[in-house]
């Protein structure tokens, strides 16, 4: 399938999928005029590209996990874990950032609230 059809599909945009290119995620065949075609396995592939990008991951990181989805071994999978353990501990402490960051906010929104009973009674 073509670009814009792959797109279409995924509900990706041309450009992003142009992206996941350059960055070594997805491969296209290229046809004799230049144009990229993909196969009905790069839909699930972007698909599983979009979960690790909500999830926060880089590009960078994607790209050192792939090994073990496509091509599964020991040592693979060691990096992969030892990868995702990182980024797992990465992602507990900005979890952890943003709990003190609505604690804070929910101080602030307390004091506002303090502060405008306070108006109201004068």
């Amino acid at each position: 399938m073509r670009i814009g059809d792959l797109a279409a599909k995924t509900g990706v945009s041309v450009r992003a999928i142009r992206y996941y290119e350059e960055q070594g995620l997805l491969t296209s065949v290229r046809s004799p005029s230049g144009q990229r075609h993909y196969t009905d396995d790069q839909v699930e592939r972007i698909a599983f590209i979009q979960r690790l990008y909500t999830a926060g991951i880089s590009s960078r990181t994607i790209a050192e996990l792939l090994p073990c989805v496509e091509s599964p071994s020991e040592e693979n999978s060691d990096a992969a874990m030892e990868r995702m353990r990182l980024e797992r501990d990465r992602l507990t402490e900005h979890i952890a950032e943003l709990q003190r960051t609505r604690d804070a906010l929910d101080r602030l929104m307390s004091v506002a609230a303090d502060f405008r009973e306070t108006l109201a009674v004068h």
